[in-house]
């Protein structure tokens, strides 16, 4: 027997249209926001003169019940201590909304969601498979991706990864491979899309750019409904000329009718504050209305109701606080600053060092966090142990060996690459 669907899922899909609802998943077409619950219930009752409603406790004087040892801590009222809604604090939604049209210059005047807070983006990207993915479905993506991946979207929903070769011959994105998936069976699809990339550290260039927008949209023209995810998590690390330092959601939101431009991105990396778990998703696609990204906004909202009830509101007032700090650009940019030198130095061994050629190949990188080697005749793993015995850490991800940058100090750069160099001739075949 099929259960017949929540009446206030029902309105949402109404709103959203035939496009977006055919995109959704099963489990996406039942999702709402219960708005006329408890939540919709305690909204009614804000203000009033006796509130027992919410599930929160308040001293005698209205205030937050608090203890004074952890309030002390934090340097923030204490309403920070209550739930946020499952949107997010409406304050910071804004702000991050803001700081989406400064970072992409391109998005100035166009429509898409406010972004609805999530607990950082692998949440975000759970909640991409709870709307959009069913058993069985793709999720068309390069073959140098994240490991999580592959717990999030086959292990909890069921879907399968399909990848195609990132790199073309001459070390730009495969636009067309990508294209080529895009062409087979069935009228939705869903691209999974990141940049700077995890773990190879590359992002788009201008050129690649222009062939990812054009592959889409003759996909899109062809009758193909894809939602296009894109995974922003080392968003703004970009250290080379000609490379995009703009998201792709400004290019692909308002591309075609056929095409949902999905933002999962947030502070974690962009901001150096792993641990507060915050992230955002954004909905952006042309000719969309307000109340349609109303609706999505609410489906979003209502996966995170319905599995972690709300985002850390700790969390969320701190970020905001940050953005409202005149210091927060400069002391952004000092940051960058460190990684770019890094990065420079990085370039420079390999300048100095063409010996090294001779032990691995460096895959093309040129933003982020992370940069890959590919090992010339030693297995990946058989390297990785190895280096362990020398007191030298890597991570193996997709058969390759992924180098950490952000991790390591200016002056043991020199060293790391020494190291592996040395370990690839100490295990490699001698002919």
């Amino acid at each position: 027997m099929v259960k017949r669907l929540n009446p206030l899922a029902e309105t949402l899909n109404n709103v959203l249209g035939d496009v977006v609802l055919a995109m959704l998943s099963v489990r996406g077409k039942r999702t709402y926001f219960p708005s006329t619950g408890i939540l919709g219930q305690s909204a009614e009752a804000k203000g009033s003169a006796i509130n027992a409603t919410i599930g929160t406790a308040f001293e005698e004087d209205g205030s937050p019940l608090c203890l004074e040892c952890v309030e002390e801590m934090v340097n923030l009222p204490s309403t920070a201590f209550l739930y946020a809604p499952s949107f997010g604090l409406p304050e910071l939604r804004k702000a991050w909304a803001d700081l989406l049209v400064t970072k992409n210059p391109s998005l100035a005047g166009k429509s898409f969601s406010l972004p609805v807070a999530t607990s950082a983006l692998t949440h975000g990207l759970s909640v991409v498979g709870h709307l959009f993915l069913d058993a069985d479905d793709d999720v068309i993506l390069p073959d140098y991706y994240w490991d999580n991946y592959e717990l999030i979207f086959e292990g909890s929903y069921g879907a399968a990864l399909t990848t195609f070769p990132m790199f073309t011959e001459t070390g730009a994105f495969n636009a067309e491979g990508m294209e080529r998936l895009l062409e087979g069976r069935g009228e939705k699809k869903v691209v999974l899309l990141n940049f700077p990339n995890n773990p190879t550290g590359y992002t788009a260039t201008i050129e690649d750019t222009q062939a990812i927008g054009a592959a889409l949209l003759r996909a899109a023209e062809a009758g193909k409904r894809i939602v296009v995810v894109l995974d922003d998590a080392y968003f703004g690390l970009v250290y080379e000329p000609g490379v995009s330092t703009e998201s792709l959601f400004g290019k692909l939101m308002d591309l075609h009718p056929n095409i949902l431009a999905v933002k999962l991105d947030g502070p974690t990396k962009e901001d150096y504050v792993w641990g507060a778990r915050v992230g955002f998703i954004t909905f952006g696609a042309q000719g969309a209305t307000a109340e349609q990204y109303k609706a999505l906004e609410a489906k979003a909202a209502g996966v995170v109701r319905g599995t972690i009830s709300n985002v850390s509101s700790l969390g969320q007032g701190i970020l905001l606080k940050a953005y409202q700090s005149e210091a927060y650009a400069a002391q952004k940019q000092e940051k960058y600053d460190i990684l770019k030198r890094r990065y420079d130095r990085i370039k420079a061994i390999f300048r100095d060092h063409p010996e090294y050629e001779r032990s691995f190949v460096a895959l093309p990188f040129n933003s982020g966090y992370f940069m890959c080697v590919k090992p010339c005749g030693v297995d990946p793993e058989v390297l990785r142990r190895r280096l362990l015995e020398k007191g030298v850490g890597v991570i193996v991800l997709s058969g390759l060996v992924r180098i950490a940058f952000s991790t390591v100090a200016l002056d043991k750069l020199d060293a790391l690459f020494a190291a592996i160099h040395a370990v690839v001739q100490e295990k490699k075949p001698k002919l």
